[in-house]
């Protein structure tokens, strides 16, 4: 690998880090949305929730005041009982039915297999950009770029399954939640889309062939780059 050329992918690297690891944050943590049911009386409790892509939490707030933010049950950050359970795609128990008649099992589950194979491209990409600084290897950091597109726009797609499961939730008649927000794990997760897209496209443009330096040469004119 040309010297110009390892220093631009390491400075990709480093972007592509902090892309991993705002799409792990995301796919481990269940603040994708806060659902909130609406506040008729003040002085009472209220039962807000939030969930991820492998649980349901819900919480038991007591209501002193209205929320400024016009949340309705909330914020979450208030203190309050919480209970937490898996959905029933990984466990089983009599929260976990509920959840499954509710929200329409099969958006879950597919937001939670597109999310491991957002992972699983993720380390293939990992895997390539470390071979690619061997002699002769740079190769790698052309499907290396590939594996981390591929990671970005599964992590986007299984956004946009949340956000339709969300918005059956919030539609049916058989939920008590009418209000709802996303949260900073869905913030984690567009962030990682955004930042593993570009860190792809731009390992592809640097795995290409260097262009000629004068418009009047052609490629096999143009002088060799020296090797480290």
């Amino acid at each position: 690998m040309f010297e110009e050329q390892a220093t631009k992918v390491k400075i990709t690297s480093v972007v592509i880090l902090v892309g991993m690891a705002t799409m792990l944050a995301a796919v481990v943590t269940d603040h994708w949305a806060v659902l909130s049911p609406g506040v008729e009386k003040l002085n009472a409790t209220c039962e807000a929730a939030h969930f991820g892509l492998w649980r349901l939490c819900k919480k038991i707030i007591f209501i002193v005041e209205e929320d400024p933010q016009g949340k309705g049950c909330g914020p979450i950050s208030l203190p309050g009982a919480q209970n937490c359970s898996y959905f029933k795609h990984f466990t089983s128990g009599e929260e976990a039915e509920v959840f499954e008649v509710k929200t329409q099992k099969e958006y879950n589950i597919s937001a939670a297999a597109i999310a491991i194979f957002s992972l699983f491209f993720m380390i293939l990409g990992t895997i390539c950009v470390i071979f690619s600084f061997g002699k002769g290897r740079d190769y790698l950091l052309r499907p290396a770029g590939m594996f981390f597109a591929f990671a970005g726009l599964c992590i986007i797609i299984s956004v946009e399954v949340m956000r339709q499961s969300v918005k059956r939730m919030i539609d049916s008649d058989e939920t008590i939640w009418i209000e709802y927000y996303y949260s900073w794990s869905f913030t984690c997760a567009c962030a990682s889309f955004t930042l593993l897209i570009l860190s792809g496209g731009a390992l592809l443009l640097i795995s290409m062939p260097h262009m000629p330096r004068n418009p009047w040469e052609t490629c096999m004119d143009a002088e060799p780059d020296i090797l480290d």
